[in-house]
């Protein structure tokens, strides 16, 4: 299914009841239902002169786009072809009473078995912007992904000038090995996973790597237009630099929420977010080519690809001069200039510029009075060897990750269906650490002992509640930015800084007029970040690392909450075709 914007002719009943009630009613938007397939099945690949079979969805890759307007409904059904176990995640949708659609595997929902499918359904609410699919089991993310793309309720303007087009722009990574190989071997040695061979734009590495000039996503532009990239980073494990040579572009929208829009050469995005730019082209054709390029933001002190991906940005020559392809690729090609590999300072700086539109029409509702309060160490850890084995992590460990020193143990049934049908009982437990159970100098010299706990436990919140989550980096092997990334919610960036957050001081530098809204944020490398929620949304939520080796290790936890007393603040029942453990 493509990117078409009008109902296909099975679904023009629904179309044609929005027209009787659009027409009945001056005032409300046209919304639809739209119907997408989704086939999970194997695609022989050839990137980098490696040819290889991939997980696909209808063999394409990147995945197939997904096209809705704010208050449609989307109704996607997933068949999986392929002999992996498959459950997909639809990345920052709120999924509003709807947590059966989240997706992430024995969480919200088994999943789905060879040979088997599941229908997911949910209706977006109140949202407009970039989101993104992706694989939420294992590591088939890494080839099982797609953009979503929310246009405004029809008649609603964007906040900035309407752009001439619009272009997905995804960042990838592509490995030549199979990466469910790679994860499982670095789970048997408990050591640090393989890197990837390259980075993607829209699949494709560019010319930049060996054997691979073909695969080069070329932007086409026309001179004095502005365009709409909907930028998604979804590589397994790096946050990543982006620059187009000898261009501005203005940032206007993260994660699918308006932000007040500011001009940058450079823009950094984390694995998990989103970012809406408007590129301007230049007045005149400039007689030049221009490069596209992204590379790794690495705070942490294991092995990375340190690559580079290079897209082109071409111009359409004026017809008095009509180029051949041939001689424009005799053009002069500028690169842009990047940010060091470590830059710090340049990410800080660019996260801070982030503000909310915090308009009448787009307000900012940031949560003023705090009902719970959380602080949450984000770290690496060791969990011992096991016995007659060599492990490869750090002193003859294995690696680990935790959140308040609990590395989360991924249970054998998916976590709702136990709270919704009242069977948590040895699935999980509701006691998850609010705090840490031994407070340390968290970013200064490390404790001597690195070795994490384990279990699967949760925090329960009655329906309604107001959090403030402090989420803070450690120094334990290395002080590291972790994107961490909550389900079923948007939250408010409140505050961040380096060093250990002091409650009694920084509290009052919060912003709590504009904050950036959003469903994935960087933990400061050697620092703390400050967030607000209201847990409106009765279900159970994961939090995790969205780089994925983190994930892995145990970076991750999961949030109950309650329903509510009214009927439109519950839960909705499972689906008939909820996939069995």
């Amino acid at each position: 299914m493509g990117a078409s914007l009008l109902p296909s002719p099975p679904f023009l009943a629904v179309f044609l009841f929005a027209l009787v009630t659009f027409s009945a009613n001056p005032e409300p938007a046209l919304a639809i239902t739209r119907h997408y397939k989704f086939d999970v099945m194997l695609q022989n690949v050839t990137r980098l002169c490696h040819t290889k079979s991939i997980v696909t969805v209808n063999g394409k890759f990147p995945g197939p786009r997904i096209v809705a307007r704010e208050g449609d409904r989307l109704v996607i059904k997933v068949v999986n072809h392929v002999q992996n176990n498959i459950s997909i995640h639809w990345h920052g949708i709120r999924q509003l009473r709807s947590g059966w659609a989240d997706g992430p595997a024995y969480i919200t929902q088994c999943p789905i078995q060879t040979g088997q499918s599941y229908v997911y359904n949910y209706t977006i609410v109140g949202q407009r912007g970039t989101l993104w699919w992706h694989a939420h089991i294992s590591w088939l993310r890494s080839t099982l992904y797609g953009p979503i793309i929310l246009l405004p309720k029809r008649g609603t303007p964007y906040p900035f000038a309407k752009p001439y087009k619009q272009v997905p722009i995804i960042f990838g990574e592509w490995f030549n090995a199979d990466p469910e190989a790679i994860v499982n071997q670095a789970m048997q040695t408990g050591g640090g996973p393989n890197v990837s061979d390259a980075y993607t734009i829209n699949g494709l590495p560019g010319p930049l790597y060996n054997c691979s000039a073909n695969d080069t996503f070329k932007l086409k532009v026309k001179p004095g237009k502005t365009y709409l990239l909907r930028m998604i980073n979804a590589a397994l494990n790096d946050e990543l630099f982006f620059s187009i040579a000898n261009h501005t572009v203005t940032v206007v929208d993260v994660d699918a929420v308006y932000v007040k829009p500011f001009d940058t050469e450079t823009l950094l995005i984390a694995p998990g977010q989103t970012t809406n730019v408007l590129l301007k082209t230049k007045p005149e054709y400039p007689n030049a080519r221009f490069f596209m390029s992204a590379r790794p933001y690495e705070t942490g002190q294991g092995t990375f690809d340190n690559s580079t991906v290079a897209g082109i940005l071409e111009y359409e020559a004026p017809h008095k001069t009509i180029q051949s392809n041939h001689s424009a690729e005799n053009l002069p090609l500028y690169k842009p200039n990047l940010p060091p590999l470590n830059d710090t300072s340049y990410a800080t700086n660019f996260s801070t510029k982030l503000r909310s539109l915090a308009s009448a029409d787009f307000p900012a509702n940031v949560p003023l009075k705090v009902d719970r309060q959380f602080f949450f160490t984000v770290s690496l850890g060791t969990n011992p060897c096991s016995k007659n084995q060599t492990c490869q992590g750090p002193n003859g460990t294995r690696f680990a990750a935790s959140v308040n020193n609990v590395s989360f143990i991924m249970p054998t049934t998916a976590l709702l269906q136990a709270h919704h049908f009242g069977q948590s009982k040895g699935v999980y437990s509701p006691y998850f650490p609010i705090t840490p159970l031994i407070p340390f100098n968290y970013t200064g010299t490390p404790p001597n002992n690195t070795m994490v706990g384990n279990g699967t436990k949760l925090v329960v919140l009655p329906f309604n509640t107001s959090v403030e989550l402090i989420m803070q980096d450690t120094s334990i092997l290395g002080a590291e930015s972790h994107p961490l990334h909550l389900h079923g919610f948007n939250f408010f960036v409140v505050g961040q800084g380096f060093g250990n957050f002091d409650p009694n001081k920084d509290p009052a530098k919060f912003n709590l007029v504009d904050p950036v809204e959003r469903n994935t944020v960087g933990v400061p490398s050697g620092g703390w970040v400050a967030i607000r929620f209201l847990a409106d949304n009765p279900g159970v939520w994961f939090m995790h690392c969205h780089l994925e080796v983190h994930t892995t290790w145990g970076l991750k936890m999961a949030w109950v909450v309650l329903d509510g007393e009214l009927p439109n603040q519950k839960l909705l029942p499972p689906p008939a075709d909820l996939p069995q453990c």
